[in-house]
């Protein structure tokens, strides 16, 4: 029997103790071996073609050449290893990392803060790390892609249960840039709510909203406690909270919490999926886009079991294909469809649901 060879990382940071500690606790793991570290960028990029990682961890924050320089040099260079982003959970950190992000990191693992014992925050380290190196790099035999759009007849047939009344949005790994493919590609006069859950700490989430809203014809904003329901507004679950939508006498609000995780995930795609299904049954639009894990599927379930529809993301389109995966495997998709056509997708199926519900309210009316 021939041994999977193990997966190569290389490990960028300028502090000893980090390169160290990150070294030990990934060779714990059979499947991941320390191939080099840096302890900055320049060194870094000097190693990089010898080693061949197959995965970086990489500083934001070191001197010499920093992460962000890193990153982009490795991209000039045709360098395309999966790059995980080491930041701090600040504001100048979140900042950063979302830069990263556009230039083509692949994810990012916060550090910890300097509250807590050394063995929590290395156990939290591992907890996050190394799924997210194993999902970036798992090897599996190629498969064909699985790519679905239901025939016209039944789709029509499934997409006529009354005029689509709210959109929520699951993602994860990958996800800031794939919420920038499609939320700026909505037009102004969208006429029903977005609602995205993406698996992001505290002030992540808010200057990812923030930086959607300035790229947007659309207002974006991270949700706050009892804000009221609008059409054509964006909500983005702040970290740590889960976000649900409930209705309240004659209004519709969102209501956070801090109920226990959920996937292992607060803010979870699942907890804001099933409040969203109670409230609009089949009028719902639900969207999965990359992410690890199969927070979704569940909330999926309860969206299809009351009459709405699901997109997912495709495979070779998604970072990391677990959360749409998930979907699309338990054939809870519509759709299955590239990133690039997701955004128009989501446009023709609010206005297709919206102009049938009119035309049969006309015909309705014109009936003797």
């Amino acid at each position: 029997m021939i041994a999977t060879p193990k997966i190569k990382v290389m490990i960028v940071d300028d502090a000893v103790v980090i390169r160290r500690m990150l070294t030990v606790m990934l060779e714990e793991d059979p499947e991941l071996e320390v191939v080099a570290t840096a302890a900055n960028g320049h060194v870094a990029l000097a190693k990089l073609d010898s080693v061949r990682p197959d995965v970086v961890v990489l500083d934001v924050e070191m001197p010499v050449m920093d992460g962000l320089a890193t990153l982009r040099e490795m991209r000039k260079r045709g360098r395309h290893v999966p790059v995980i982003m080491f930041s701090t959970l600040t504001e100048r950190g979140a900042a950063v990392t979302l830069d990263a992000l556009a230039l083509g990191a692949s994810d990012y693992v916060t550090k910890p803060s300097n509250t807590g014992s050394f063995g929590e925050a290395r156990q939290r380290i591992r907890a996050e790390l190394i799924p997210k190196i194993k999902a970036l790099c798992r090897r599996h035999p190629a498969q064909p892609a699985l790519r679905r759009r239901l025939p016209s007849a039944e789709r029509r047939g499934r997409l006529s249960g009354g005029p689509i009344e709210a959109v929520v949005i699951g993602v994860s790994t990958g996800g800031p840039n794939a919420l920038a493919e499609v939320i700026p590609r909505l037009p102004r006069d969208f006429p029903v709510p977005i609602f995205i859950v993406q698996h992001m700490p505290p002030v992540f989430t808010r200057l990812l909203a923030e930086r959607l809203d300035a790229r947007s014809p659309l207002q974006v904003r991270e949700a706050r406690d009892g804000d009221s329901v609008r059409p054509g507004t964006v909500w983005i679950a702040p970290g740590d909270y889960h976000m649900v939508v409930r209705r309240e006498r004659t209004d519709t609000v969102v209501r956070l919490n801090q109920e226990p995780p959920v996937n292992f995930c607060r803010p979870a795609a699942d907890v804001l999926f099933e409040s969203a299904a109670e409230v609009y049954g089949g009028q719902l639009l639900a969207v999965v886009l990359t992410g690890m894990g199969h927070d979704g599927q569940r909330g999926c379930e309860r969206i299809k079991a009351a009459g709405g529809t699901v997109i997912a993301q495709d495979e070779a389109t998604s970072v990391v294909w677990g959360m749409p995966g998930a979907v699309a495997r338990a054939g809870l998709a519509d759709y299955v469809l590239p990133l690039n056509e997701i955004a128009g997708q989501i446009i023709r199926t609010v206005q297709h649901r919206r102009s049938i519900t009119g035309a049969a309210c006309r015909f309705a009316r014109s009936r003797p």
